[in-house]
């Protein structure tokens, strides 16, 4: 626990200073006028999670439920294989590739082309976490749904899933968590953009982004809402996974 009370408390020193209402509402100044604030990367990075969200989350799940629902089939083993390959793609490289895909066919950065490659990022943490949740519940919900007749598929978009409902969201919760601090894919996508935007066909900025170019500045009021972007952000991660702690826990709780 040492290292990530020093982490959030050199945090809390250097970044919590910076937090205002300006800060959070404002654009980022002009080189050389003091004061503004962090909205274009807060916008940014809603945008860019809430993009690979949607890529994300319904296939992740459709996938998880399909491993859960073949233990032992051979397409079932080899997309396992390759979800455990997946998870362990840096994300440096999965950047490179949204590069090739997206942003080089159409010559532009684009919050699509960043949300796919946090999507991708999203995806393997999403799967093995529906898969895991819906092998544990109890084989015998379905049996006495499949013994009254019900055919399988509502089976299991009508018990199955239900039940393992807060064990999928913990899943959606740490994959939103991984993709949040991502810096290295964003670099090769979405590039950043020092003015708010809302354009999803166009580059956006992000906090891992804004937080990069500012600290490695020389100017000591970006460096500030370096420091203060930090802050944020990790109480953002720090907040997702004790969510998502706090759901495992009430889920394991049922059984």
């Amino acid at each position: 626990m040492l290292p990530l009370v020093l982490i959030l408390g050199y945090l809390l020193g250097r970044g919590a200073a910076s937090l205002n209402w300006q800060f959070f509402c404002r654009a980022p100044q002009p080189l050389g006028e003091a004061g503004g604030g962090i909205a274009n990367a807060l916008v940014g990075s809603l945008l860019l999670l809430g993009v690979a969200f949607v890529l994300a989350a319904p296939l992740g799940l459709l996938v998880g439920i399909y491993l859960s629902e073949n233990k032992t089939s051979r397409l079932a083993d080899w997309t396992r294989l390759a979800v455990e390959i997946l998870q362990g793609v840096p994300s440096i490289v999965v950047g490179m590739v949204i590069y090739i895909w997206l942003v080089l066919p159409f010559k532009n950065f684009s919050t699509l082309a960043g949300g796919a490659a946090l999507a991708l990022l999203m995806l393997p943490i999403i799967v093995r976490s529906a898969e895991e949740t819906l092998r544990l519940i109890p084989s015998e919900l379905s049996e006495a749904a499949l013994a009254l007749g019900v055919p399988h598929y509502r089976t299991v978009w009508r018990v199955i899933v239900p039940t393992g409902l807060s064990g999928i969201v913990t899943g959606l919760l740490l994959g939103l968590a991984r993709a949040a601090g991502e810096t290295a894919p964003l670099l090769f996508t979405a590039f950043g953009n020092p003015f708010l935007s809302f354009n999803l066909v166009k580059p956006i900025e992000s906090l891992p982004h804004l937080i990069f170019y500012y600290a490695t500045s020389p100017y000591e009021e970006w460096q500030r809402l370096a420091w203060g972007a930090s802050f944020v952000l990790v109480v953002g991660v720090l907040g997702l996974n004790l969510t998502a702690k706090f759901l495992t826990r009430r889920w394991r709780a049922q059984f």
